[in-house]
């Protein structure tokens, strides 16, 4: 790194969105995942202009054959193209994981601000409502909010940033009473600033460094958890070419044409990987007892 590069990333405000993302470009580790996801979005985006073939479109005579120059990464049990449904599928794997984590995100900075802030009978309220999320496994409580929602890309979302609430909540909650007591804080206190305009304003700002790495893991998490849902039959159906639910169609079929299943396994496996690498440069960034 330059010396002018130093000098004007130690001149930013350390856990600002600039500083953040300076850092990040000079971790080698996050920017491989952040341009592999970058290119899953770009290829997913254009995937109608770059494949040949739509989706949809079944042929009978290739049905179950590998990859070839005609068909790059093979064809399904319906002579489907692959690499067309890995593509477009890469969509929803996408916007499942990011909207989830949306959700979860808002609502559980929400609940954790509010319960951190006040304390009391409110903290130990929402605190009891949550530990009842919690006492399920994370993957357990979404199934159990599909199998009552039903089936579908809408309710997936619904039932993953549910789920995922408890998290984010007690995460903001234990940043809040920690700064709470701190003096701008009681500043803003002393001098009748609403309290609306407190939490708003200073607590959660000063909080939210943290949520940012529950961010980029949540999304990896809710994406590989949106695909696991698929395969169980409860996420995105058929024949919309989720690759959860590509694994599911191909299990019955993995001992002798193998290239079904382990093509969207691969891609699951990269995904998921790049974001847990920019999920840790981003706390290795934000936490102080990491920097140098």
């Amino acid at each position: 790194m330059s010396k002018k590069n130093a000098t004007e990333i130690n001149s930013l405000k350390p856990g600002s969105l600039k500083y953040v993302w300076r850092k990040l470009l000079k971790n080698k580790s996050a920017v491989f995942g952040l341009t592999v996801v970058a290119l899953l979005i770009i290829l997913s985006l254009l995937s109608p202009l770059i494949c040949r073939y739509d989706y949809r479109s079944m042929d009978a005579l290739n049905a179950y054959s590998g990859p070839s120059s005609e068909h790059l990464l093979g064809c399904d049990e319906l002579g489907r193209d692959i690499l067309s449904r890995v593509l477009y599928g890469a969509r929803y794997t996408f916007i499942i994981g990011i909207l989830s984590t949306a959700i979860a995100a808002v609502l559980g900075i929400a609940m954790g601000a509010v319960a951190g802030y006040f304390g009391g009978k409110v903290d130990s309220i929402l605190m009891r409502f949550l530990d009842i999320f919690q006492s399920f496994p994370m993957l357990i409580l979404a199934m159990a909010f599909c199998a009552v929602f039903g089936t579908g890309i809408d309710k997936c979302i619904l039932a993953l940033g549910i789920s995922n609430i408890s998290g984010f909540a007690r995460l903001m909650r234990a940043n809040i009473l920690r700064i709470r007591n701190m003096e701008y804080v009681e500043a803003a206190t002393s001098i009748g600033c609403p309290t609306r305009k407190i939490i708003t304003g200073h607590v959660i700002p000063n909080a939210i460094s943290p949520i940012i790495v529950e961010i980029a893991m949540g999304i990896s998490r809710n994406g590989l958890a949106s695909s696991s849902l698929s395969f169980l039959g409860l996420g995105v159906q058929q024949p919309t070419p989720e690759w959860g639910a590509m694994l599911s169609s191909a299990r019955s079929y993995i001992r002798y044409y193998p290239h079904m299943a382990i093509i969207p396994g691969i891609f699951i496996l990269i995904t998921v990987l790049s974001f847990n690498l920019i999920g840790d440069a981003v706390r290795d960034i934000l936490d102080p007892t990491l920097k140098e």
